[in-house]
């Protein structure tokens, strides 16, 4: 369904679902899978967004994400012979995502982890070093992990330089051990200690680990020599000096986002990323945790924004300010997608609406308002299933499903919006 100014009104749940965006015919390549990342984003998207556009006349050269996450679009762009710039605040996502788009020698591979486990065997940890470890990382590990760790981390960095690609390589596979080396509940998507929990051993879950990434390298052929730039930068920070995309394939965080801070604080501390995890919550889209001007925020909403943000102001005016200052963001980044487009190229969008305390979220019909004021023309809407499988759409407070109609509701549809820049 295309939609414009003069028919944005619609009813969005009766748009219908389109069954090319439900799944693809082939089965996803392995290296989606070398770390663990909520929420992530259905990888054949791209390679579709790719085909939809060549066969509307745009001349594919290079692919952007703006919203990059664990890199997903950058990997598949790149499978795709294009080239890709994409960009994230998360320095764990970008590390992710740079990991995940090279490709790498058997070889080497082998040889640099064989060095990295005979450096740990001969390192030993004094007390000291123990003592002086972040107060929150002794939080999340007992002893013999925490010593394990510091072995281990050590042991990659001193066998590679600073920007090696290989460093990089074990350090997402570091990054990916932390949650079971620690007491940190199992699938849960919030912080949660077990204590119950027998956390695993390091190096036995770290060579698990490389052996999975590195049956996912085998299998990762890229025909093609292709550009890469990924940047641990918020989009809205990003300077653009002139447009240099041909084609957008993203997926915006939710005005409910998960705070992403939080769920990857133990690799941020571990890799020195930050000294308070808490730091890196600042700037994400999303987040609760935002010293934004709340009067301002209004003035700027669209009007999808600023009903929703009323509407929750009656329930949880905490919330509400960050949804404020969510739309704000999200309409800001919908303008700055517009200008770093190409003349005759496309946006991709995907996108849920979700619920919070009986106020219905219109994520969606929010970022079509923003596309069409910032100039986007052909705007078409349709639907996707985000799974074949029949799961209530309801989640407990460990974000767990559940039947309770009293939870908060999630669905088991998005939104693919597609714009052109003319």
């Amino acid at each position: 369904m295309q939609l414009t100014k003069n028919n944005l009104d619609t009813d969005f749940d009766s748009i219908p679902i389109k069954s090319f965006w439900n799944m693809s015919d082939k089965k996803e390549n392995k290296i989606h899978r070398i770390h663990s990342y909520p929420a992530k984003f259905p990888a054949f998207i791209t390679t579709k967004a790719i085909e939809y556009a060549e066969n509307k006349g745009v001349n594919v050269n290079l692919v952007a994400d703006i919203f990059c996450g664990c890199g997903t679009t950058a990997y598949e762009a790149t499978r795709n012979g294009k080239d890709f710039w994409g960009c994230d605040i998360n320095p764990v996502a970008t590390l992710i995502a740079e990991t995940k788009s090279q490709q790498y020698s058997k070889e080497k591979l082998k040889k640099y982890f064989d060095k990295i486990r005979t450096s740990f065997l001969q390192y030993s940890i004094n007390i000291k070093e123990t003592w002086e470890i972040n107060s929150r990382i002794k939080y999340w590990f007992k002893g013999k992990q925490i010593k394990d760790l510091l072995r281990l981390k050590r042991s990659i960095n001193e066998t590679f330089p600073i920007k090696s690609k290989y460093r990089k390589f074990f350090l997402s596979a570091f990054s990916n051990i932390l949650k079971p080396t620690s007491v940190w509940l199992t699938k849960s998507i919030k912080p949660q200690v077990d204590p119950f929990k027998k956390p695993a051993d390091v190096m036995e879950s770290f060579t698990k680990q490389v052996k999975m990434m590195c049956d996912a390298n085998n299998e990762n052929v890229l025909t093609k020599r292709t550009k890469i730039k990924i940047e641990n930068i918020n989009f809205l920070n990003k300077k653009i000096n002139g447009s240099f995309v041909d084609l957008i394939v993203t997926s915006p965080p939710y005005v409910t986002s998960y705070e992403y801070a939080d769920l990857h604080q133990l690799s941020t501390l571990w890799l020195d990323f930050a000294e308070d995890y808490r730091s890196l919550r600042e700037g994400t889209i999303g987040s609760l945790y935002h010293n934004s001007n709340f009067t301002e925020d209004i003035k700027e909403l669209n009007k999808t924004g600023e009903k929703t943000v009323f509407q929750l102001y009656n329930y949880d005016k905490r919330k509400a300010k960050s949804a404020a200052k969510y739309f704000v963001d999200i309409q800001k980044s919908v303008y700055k997608a517009f200008d770093i487009l190409n003349k005759k190229s496309l946006a991709f969008f995907v996108i849920g609406n979700t619920e919070y305390k009986s106020v219905r979220i219109d994520n969606a019909k929010h970022l079509v308002e923003s596309m069409i004021l910032a100039g986007f023309e052909d705007i078409e809407v349709t639907k996707r299933k985000i799974s074949k499988k029949i799961l209530t759409p309801y989640r407990d407070n460990k974000g767990k499903f559940t039947s309770n109609k009293n939870s908060r509701k999630v669905y088991a549809e998005e939104f693919i919006i597609i714009g052109t820049k003319k």
